[in-house]
């Protein structure tokens, strides 16, 4: 099976965004503070990564869902540490 540029192209940008949460999530549980961590952009990002799921899932984009649902892990991990260095 021949993976086409279009699909390269969506994994490509998922594992990159995707990956941008790992630093965040690395540094807040080494340091035991997310205090410099906004809830409002934690909140909102977390509800925008759920849309896109959502949206992946109804048109059957495979490199949209796979990259949000690892993305709402990240932020979701971060989102409880920020809850639990309060």
């Amino acid at each position: 099976m021949e993976i086409d540029v279009i699909t390269t192209l969506g994994l490509t940008a998922g594992v990159l965004t995707t990956i941008a949460y790992l630093p965040q999530l690395i540094k807040t549980w080494q340091s035991k503070s997310a205090a410099d961590l906004s809830w409002s952009m934690l909140i909102v990002l977390c509800t925008g990564i759920i849309l896109w799921l959502v949206y992946g899932v109804i048109v059957h984009d495979i490199p949209l869902i796979a990259a949000n649902v690892v993305t709402f892990i990240f932020a979701s991990i971060i989102l409880v540490l920020k809850i639990c260095y309060k």
